[in-house]
């Protein structure tokens, strides 16, 4: 802790008895911090579902416990600073379970005068005082005093992603659906329809220039002859033919490749695409963001610019229909603006109470909806208790409304770059889902933005044959 000091204790201060502990407990964090700075990702190190129970946690104990922790004891409590390892032989004898509190004991069981050497005798118990580990270890103990601030630690917030791979193996579960990747023209792009229909999540019909496709193919060593490739001139025809693809229902997904968004959007929105429904097109990004404790749902932050209270409404009603897919039964729908109370000079908080309205009359359905309602009080219970707001969705929200394509495009990029989120693309309210990725998405979000699709296809599959 800050103020702290450590202190030595010298080799002529030390005696034959001396002993000194510490104990921690076992985290998942630990494991992964362990498997990080080692560089040791062997699964039968870091992956329980792999390795048998006492293998795991036997391994974890020999890494992170049988010499960190008594390094620890030896080298802030007894000798403390300034002591210099020399050596250890340690015999592990129980496995190590993720929450087990460890302690670590050092006594001092010989001296050797001629270099200031001392033997120490190692254990570590668990909770139970059952012996885990026991050995000796050896070091050249300090000569002279030292007195010195305990060191401030950083703060290490571990990254994890598991809610891509669980949404993945999730859809890679059902049958591949055929799927019109339009332009996949560079090597980024292929290498996701190559993983994605690997994974058996997508039947790509490959649809623009042959011999760019080929290219690409061909850097990212995927194999074309197995995949459909339909031959267009360039990329604008490319996004037309995607979308007569699935109007002839050769294909139940559309795919963004490395042609511009816009390009793709504007066939899709075109009067003769077949394309359109009765709802506004708008887009979401499936967010994974580290510390928050479920998915979240950002809309609309690529497609409506300035959406009015009808396309808001729609805009609404598609998420809670990708929330549904996504196995979110009854989402929280949070409609966001910079305060969480209406002013009437605030559109946006006008169109929160609105749409909060609409759904009380049952205008829009499936989801529990509440706004105006400021970012922290969207997400953070913390936020809501100290502002004492009364709210189902408040602190909980599984979807969050922006007030307009600035407000979400900014929203979804702050918290990729500086919260380390991943962001799957997906464009909703069309005949078919639309994988839409950019070229800054990294490999997994493409895949996984390759599964919402899945998700979503196979829902609309099962609802038209309750129809």
């Amino acid at each position: 802790m800050a103020g702290e000091t450590i202190e030595n204790r010298t080799f002529d201060e030390i005696v034959v008895g001396d002993k000194a502990s510490v104990s921690r407990t076992l985290t998942q964090d630990d494991i992964q911090l362990f498997a990080r700075v080692s560089g040791d990702v062997n699964p039968a190190h870091v992956d329980a579902d792999y390795a048998a129970g006492d293998m795991f946690h036997h391994v974890i104990a020999h890494g992170l416990w049988g010499g960190a922790l008594i390094s620890s004891v030896l080298g802030t409590e007894l000798p403390g600073p300034g002591t210099i390892y020399l050596s250890q032989n340690l015999r592990f004898l129980r496995p190590v379970a993720v929450g087990d509190t460890i302690t670590a004991t050092v006594t001092v069981i010989e001296k050797q005068e001629e270099h200031h050497v001392l033997v120490l005798a190692c254990l570590c118990t668990n909770q139970q005082n059952e012996t885990v580990i026991v050995g000796t270890a050896e070091v050249k103990a300090p000569t002279e005093r030292v007195s010195r601030p305990r060191a401030v630690l950083p703060e290490v917030r571990i990254i994890r992603h598991d809610r891509y791979r669980h949404l993945i193996e999730r859809a890679s579960g059902g049958p591949a659906l055929p799927t019109a990747v339009v332009h996949p023209c560079d090597e980024a792009a292929m290498r996701a329809v190559g993983e994605a229909s690997r994974m058996g999540l997508i039947l790509p019909i490959l649809v623009g220039p042959q011999v760019k496709i080929a290219a690409a193919a061909q850097a990212a060593n995927v194999d074309l002859s197995v995949f459909r490739l339909v031959d267009t001139p360039h990329s604008h025809a490319a996004a037309a033919r995607g979308g007569a693809l699935v109007r002839a229902g050769e294909a139940a997904i559309l795919m963004k490749g490395s042609l511009h968004t816009d390009e793709l959007m504007a066939a899709v929105v075109a009067d003769d695409s077949g394309l359109k429904t009765e709802r506004r097109i708008s887009h979401a990004y499936l967010m994974d963001v580290p510390g928050y404790p479920r998915p979240i749902i950002i809309t609309d932050a690529a497609i409506n610019i300035a959406p009015d209270l009808a396309e808001k409404a729609d805009i609404v009603r598609n998420a809670i229909g990708l929330a549904k897919a996504l196995g979110i039964d009854n989402p929280r729908v949070a409609i966001l603006s910079a305060v969480e109370t209406v002013n009437p000079k605030l559109r946006s908080t006008l169109d929160a109470a609105a749409l909060c309205k609409m759904a009380d009359r049952g205008q829009i359905l499936g989801g529990i909806l509440d706004g105006p309602l400021a970012f922290d009080n969207a997400v953070s219970p913390e936020a809501v208790r100290e502002k004492g707001i009364i709210s189902p969705v408040a602190g909980l929200a599984d979807i969050l409304v922006v007030p307009d394509l600035e407000a979400g495009n900014m929203l979804a990029k702050q918290l990729t770059f500086l919260s380390g989120a991943d962001a799957a693309g997906i464009v909703l309210g069309a005949r078919v889902p639309i994988i839409l990725t950019s070229r800054a998405d990294s490999e997994r979000t493409r895949i996984a933005s390759a599964a919402v699709g899945v998700l979503l296809a196979r829902r609309a599959v099962g609802q038209a044959k309750a129809a």
